[in-house]
C-alpha cells in the first residue's frame, strides 16, 4: 500500500507540491478546508495541474459528495483515465453543474480563477488551495508559493527519555548565500504524533552555529520524558533548500556517544543498508511517520535482502507519529552479516537504527535510499580503466588498526542491483596502495563483510603511515554489470572499550575534469565537482572531535590538496586557521585538540564549528567525537556533509 505521489525524482529533485500539501501547517488548514467543504454539500473539483490525486492520498476526501472533476488540458481528457474514481469532464460543462463549491485545486491560484469565472455558476462558492497556504511570515518567496525555497524542511530524531539526549547540530550556511532573517520554525511530536511543543529560533545574521539539545527543550517546555519526531522548517533562506544537519545522541552514562547524519527530507519507496543483528545485539527502525496521513497496518515492512518475501508492520502508525520496529518482531532469525531492505511505501523519511547490544552502550546510524530507476551501465565495464580511470569510489576511513577494528559491507542500493562486481582497495594515509581484495560478483541475496584488520594480517601487510582509508570500486575482471550506485557499510569497534560506531553512504567519480553522468558531483553548480566545502561540528566539554579527510582521485590530480580549516566561535566570527597537504590517494587523521592551539580553542568556545574548504580538489570526510572512559575510549563517528 505505497502511496502514489510524487515525493523527490533524480531528474527533477524535490517536489514542492509535496512538500506543501503534506506541512504540518498546512495539513490542518487542509483538513479544516476539506470539512467546510463537505458541510457544505456536492463539491466541484477544477485539476488545471494535476493536483488531486496527491491531495487525496494524504487526506480523507470520502465525505464529499463529489459533483464532477474538470480538466482543462485536452490531452488529459482524450487518455480516458479516472480521478477518485471518476470520469473527468472539460471545464467548459462546469455552467451545468448543481454544485455547491468548487475546489479550484491549486496553489497560487487566482489567474486561473479569472479565467473560468465566466464559467461558474451564479451561488457556487469558489475556494482554493490558498486557503491553507503558510502564513506569508513563513516564505522566502510569497509570490511563487511552490518555490522549494519555501518548502526547505526536514524530520529529526529527538529523544530524551531513560537517560538519554539528543542534539541536533549544525549553522546558518543560508548566511553564506545573501539570506537575511533566517530561522527555524519547530515543532515536537511524541511517537502518538501529539504536538508536544512548538517554537521558532531565529538564527544570527551570520553563518553562526546552532544546536537544539533535547535537555533543553523538556525544561523550557516542561515536559516529561519523550522520543519522538522534530519537525524542522528553514525560512527566508537563501541557495539550499535541503536542510542538513549532525544528530549526536548521548547519555547520562559517560559512555553513550553516537551520531548520525540528517534525513533525507523526501519519503521514499524502499531503503536498504540495515544490518541484521549480532547474536547478543538488537537493531532498532525509529519509522517516523512523516505525513498528515496514518500508515495503515501492513504498509510497511522487511525483506531479507534478495527474498521477494516481505513481513509486514501489523501496526498503525498515526500521522507524524513514531514506533521503533525491533527487527527480530519480523525476522527473529536473520544475523549479521545478513541485510534487510526497507518497504517504506513513501511513509516516511530515511529513517535512523540503532543498534543495542547486551552490556555494551547503543549506536546509531542510518539506512540509505534505494533507487527504484537504476538499471546496470553497459559502458561502464569499458569506462573504468579508461576513460574514467578508477572510476566510481567509495571511501572510508581505516582507523590505527592496533587500536580499532574496521569491517567492510557491501550493500545493494538499488532494487535493479543483481550483482555487485568489486573489490577493496586499503590504502596507507601516504596514497601508497597496500592491498586489494577481490570480492568477486556478490549475488544480491549473498551478504558479505569483512574485517580489513583480518586482511592486512592474513597478507602480512602494515600501514607505514599508522592509518589509512579504504575504498570500495568496481572490478569487472570476472565480468558482471554495474549502475554506478555503489554504496558500503563500514563499522568500527573499539579494542579496549568494544565501543562501536557504524556509518554507510555511496560511491562518486573523485577529481578527474571529464564528466560522466553528472560526475564529478557538485551540490552547488554544474558538475564537475572539484572543490570542498564540509562542516564539522564539535563537541562539548569533555570530548575531543577527531576527522578524517580523504583525498580519492579516480584519474590523478593535483598531488597534494591545499585544505584550510576555519575555526568559527558560535556567532559565525572566525577564530583562527590551520593548513593541510593531503597526497593524492591518501588521507588525513586530525584532532580538534591537536591542530588548534588552547588558546584559539579558549577563544572559539562551546558551539564552535571548523569549516573545511580546498578550492583545488573535493575532500570526502568523516567526523567524530571520543572521550576517555574508564573502560577505555567511547567515540561517535560518521560522514560528513557539505552545502
Amino acid at each position: 500500500m505505497p502511496l502514489k505521489l510524487e515525493t523527490f525524482s533524480n531528474l527533477k529533485g524535490g517536489n514542492a507540491l509535496y512538500k506543501a500539501l503534506a506541512h504540518p501547517l498546512a495539513a490542518e488548514r487542509l483538513q479544516a478546508l476539506i470539512r467546510e467543504l463537505a458541510a457544505a454539500g456536492p463539491v466541484a473539483v477544477y485539476d488545471p495541474r494535476g493536483i488531486l490525486a496527491s491531495l487525496a492520498e494524504l487526506y480523507d476526501l470520502s465525505a464529499w459528495e463529489l459533483e464532477g472533476i474538470y480538466l482543462q488540458r485536452i490531452e488529459h481528457l482524450l487518455e480516458g483515465g479516472e480521478v477518485l474514481g471518476r470520469r473527468p469532464r472539460p471545464v467548459t460543462e462546469l455552467p451545468a453543474s448543481r454544485a455547491a463549491s468548487l475546489l479550484v485545486c491549486a496553489f497560487d491560484a487566482q489567474r486561473l480563477c479569472d479565467h473560468i469565472r465566466h464559467l461558474v455558476p451564479a451561488g457556487m462558492r469558489v475556494r482554493t488551495l490558498d486557503e491553507a497556504r503558510l502564513p506569508e511570515a513563513m516564505l522566502t518567496n510569497p509570490r511563487r508559493y511552490l518555490d522549494p525555497l519555501n518548502f526547505a524542511t526536514n524530520f529529526a530524531f529527538l529523544r530524551d527519555a531513560e537517560g538519554q539526549h539528543t542534539t541536533v547540530a549544525c549553522c546558518n550556511y543560508w548566511h553564506g548565500y545573501g539570506a537575511r532573517g533566517t530561522r527555524l520554525w519547530l515543532r515536537l511530536y511524541d511517537p502518538e504524533g501529539r504536538v508536544l511543543a512548538e517554537w521558532t529560533e531565529a538564527l544570527p545574521e551570520a553563518l553562526a552555529s546552532y544546536r537544539i539539545d533535547s535537555r533543553e527543550v523538556r525544561r523550557r517546555f516542561g515536559l516529561g520524558e519523550f522520543t519522538g519526531s522534530l519537525f524542522m522548517h528553514a525560512q527566508r533562506i537563501a541557495g539550499h533548500d535541503v536542510v542538513k544537519y549532525a544528530l549526536d545522541t548521548y547519555g547520562d552514562d559517560p559512555s553513550e556517544l553516537s551520531c548520525t547524519h540528517d534525513a533525507n527530507a523526501w519519503p521514499a519507496d524502499y531503503y536498504a543498508g540495515l544490518p541484521a543483528p549480532r547474536e547478543e545485539e538488537r537493531v532498532i527502525l525509529w519509522i517516523q511517520n512523516s505525513n498528515p496521513v496514518p500508515i495503515p497496518a501492513g504498509a510497511v515492512g522487511l525483506s531479507r535482502m534478495g527474498s521477494d518475501e516481505v513481513r509486514r508492520l501489523d501496526r498503525e502508525i498515526p500521522p507524524f507519529g513514531t514506533y521503533g520496529l525491533d527487527t527480530r518482531e519480523l525476522f527473529p532469525e536473520l544475523r549479521w552479516p545478513e541485510q534487510l531492505e526497507v518497504h517504506a511505501g513513501r511513509h516516511f523519511v530515511r529513517p535512523r537504527y540503532e543498534v543495542l547490544r547486551q552490556g555494551r552502550p547503543r549506536r546509531i546510524a542510518h539506512a540509505n535510499v534505494e533507487r527504484t530507476d537504476l538499471e546496470p551501465d553497459p559502458r561502464l565495464p569499458e569506462l573504468v580503466g579508461g576513460l574514467l580511470g578508477k572510476g566510481h569510489i567509495l571511501p572510508a576511513p581505516l582507523l590505527p588498526p592496533e587500536a580499532w577494528i574496521t569491517e567492510v559491507q557491501p550493500t545493494p542500493m538499488a532494487r535493479g542491483q543483481r550483482e555487485l562486481p568489486l573489490a577493496l582497495v586499503v590504502q596507507d594515509a601516504s596514497g601508497e596502495e597496500v592491498l586489494r581484495y577481490r570480492f568477486g560478483r556478490i549475488p544480491r541475496a549473498e551478504s558479505v563483510a569483512v574485517s580489513v584488520n583480518g586482511l592486512l594480517e592474513q597478507a602480512g601487510k602494515g600501514l607505514p603511515s599508522g592509518y589509512g582509508h579504504v575504498e570500495l570500486v568496481y572490478d569487472f575482471g570476472e565480468g558482471g554489470g554495474a549502475d554506478g550506485w555503489l554504496h558500503g557499510l563500514f563499522r568500527y569497534t573499539r579494542r579496549d572499550s568494544g565501543h562501536a560506531a557504524e556509518t554507510s553512504f555511496g560511491a562518486h567519480l573523485y577529481n578527474m575534469p571529464l564528466v560522466y553522468r553528472n560526475e564529478p558531483q557538485s551540490y552547488i553548480s554544474e558538475p564537475p565537482g572539484l572543490s570542498t566545502r564540509l562542516f564539522l561540528r564539535l563537541g562539548p566539554e569533555g570530548t575531543d572531535t577527531f576527522c578524517q579527510l580523504i583525498y580519492p582521485a579516480s584519474r590523478p590530480w593535483h598531488p597534494f590538496s591545499d585544505t584550510r580549516l576555519i575555526l568559527f566561535d558560535a556567532a559565525g566570527r572566525e577564530v583562527a586557521q590551520a593548513g593541510l597537504r593531503i597526497p593524492c590517494g591518501g588521507s588525513r587523521l586530525w584532532r580538534y585538540s591537536e591542530l588548534f592551539d588552547e588558546a584559539a580553542r579558549r577563544r572559539a568556545g562551546e558551539g564552535a564549528y571548523v569549516m573545511i574548504r580546498d578550492l583545488t580538489c573535493r575532500l570526502f570526510g568523516y567526523h567524530g567525537l571520543e572521550r576517555a572512559g574508564s573502560g577505555g575510549a567511547v567515540f561517535s563517528l560518521d560522514h560528513m556533509f557539505g552545502f
